[in-house]
């Protein structure tokens, strides 16, 4: 006796659906039965013995441009400030309230899985999952790793507290040597954590650092590597220079998120241990343009300058040497609108393509979900956008998102 599956289906007719690996399209419908992709191509249906229960929702693809829902690979959803001091002591039910808007605005610019570098936790991942909170799907790391001093210490030269005692929803936790490392990376994947963060230089945002210090010893930085491969996870490092990127490149780091001051041995390295660069530039031409008004305070602002005006040139070194990249925004704040405008930053030094598939297929990879997100395609989640206009032809399609994204879908479902 056969059965019949009751299931929803959303299918898509005659539009210009786009494979991200070729940068071709092809003109196909798409079909998707309870949020996965079941066949794309001409004259598409739901798979044989599916009946199919409320109707299927048809959308009319005709001059439309299916692409991959897209995959931002470094965000803080909770950051509703440029100043990550002050989450150590705002109420957790505040933050949240605020994170829920930012992952709400995120999901409707298109972005529909996004990797956390420090902030988001299990809870908002699983409620996300649950549909108790609008959003992209989250991967997270929980609180980034740092030593004292370090970029994830938010303490003021006046302060003399335990840097790991107030507060609940701060992006990093202080732990020194090896023996605290390796605690804290096992305690953060017990918390459900999908990669660990470290801070292996100094950065913008944090208060007693310098942008060119190093950070962590190389046995520190591998006894995180070494936890997060027991785990079959990995590890990703805030890093801007050279020596930093470099240092990490060695401990066995997957990916470098930054990565602004990079030079011809950072990208010797990224070759030879086939590592991610997640370049970050939109945030600090927003940071240049209105940190101030979203919370960065003036010697945190006057620190941009050195890592902006090299970025670009990073990611064209990079993209020319065959170094994989994926798309990252890294904005807080009231920033966080400018998201998009990362593709148009991206488009200065690489083609539309490249730039389309550092949010899409390269990301996907990098999250270790290749073939599921960053392509429409039999088995993936169904998340797409349907779009006015081609993204491959000019980028700006998705820089300007608002103007050209007609139907938004998630796990084949039509946000409205």
């Amino acid at each position: 006796m056969s059965t019949t599956l009751e299931t929803t289906a959303l299918v898509i007719r005659n539009a210009s659906v786009l494979d991200v690996d070729a940068g071709t399209y092809s003109t196909a419908d798409v079909v998707s039965v309870d949020g996965k992709i079941s066949s794309v191509g001409p004259d598409a249906e739901a798979p044989s013995g599916a009946r199919v229960i409320d109707g299927a929702r048809v959308i009319d693809g005709t001059g439309k441009f299916v692409i991959p829902g897209l995959i931002d690979a470094h965000v803080h959803v909770v950051a509703s400030s440029a100043d990550f001091r002050s989450l150590t002591y705002t109420p957790a039910s505040y933050v949240y309230a605020q994170t829920a808007r930012i992952m709400g605005e995120m999901l409707r610019r298109g972005f529909t899985t996004v990797r956390d570098l420090s902030g988001a936790d299990f809870g908002l991942a699983q409620a996300q999952e649950e549909g108790l909170l609008e959003g992209p799907k989250i991967h997270f790391c929980g609180h980034a790793l740092s030593q004292t001093g370090g970029h994830g210490d938010m303490r003021l030269p006046g302060e003399d507290h335990d840097p790991n005692g107030r507060g609940c929803c701060g992006i990093g936790r202080v732990a020194d040597g090896v023996d605290a490392v390796r605690a804290a990376a096992r305690d953060e994947i017990r918390k459900g954590a999908h990669h660990i963060k470290i801070m292996a230089s100094g950065g913008v945002s944090s208060p007693t650092d310098r942008i060119d210090s190093t950070q962590y010893s190389m046995e520190e930085m591998r006894a995180a590597v070494e936890e997060a491969e027991a785990a079959n996870r990995y590890v990703a490092a805030h890093a801007y220079t050279a020596r930093a990127i470099n240092r990490a490149l060695e401990a066995g780091v997957r990916s470098i998120e930054h990565g602004n001051l990079l030079d011809d041995e950072s990208l010797r390295l990224f070759l030879e241990k086939d590592a991610f660069l997640v370049p970050t530039l939109v945030t600090y031409w927003a940071l240049k343009e209105e940190g101030k008004e979203f919370g960065l305070t003036e010697e945190m602002w006057a620190k941009v300058d050195s890592v902006l005006t090299s970025g670009l040139e990073a990611i064209s070194r990079a993209h020319q040497a065959g170094v994989k990249m994926a798309f990252g925004s890294d904005l807080l704040g009231g920033m966080h609108r400018h998201q998009n405008e990362q593709f148009r930053l991206l488009g200065k030094v690489q083609p539309a393509i490249d730039a389309i598939r550092s949010a899409t297929t390269t990301a996907a990879l990098l999250l270790e979900r290749e073939g599921e997100l960053g392509v429409v395609a039999p088995g993936a989640d169904a998340d797409m956008l349907v779009l006015d206009a081609d993204p491959v032809a000019d980028i700006s399609v998705l820089a300007d998102i608002s103007e050209h994204l007609e139907y938004l879908i998630q796990n084949g479902r039509v946000i409205s």
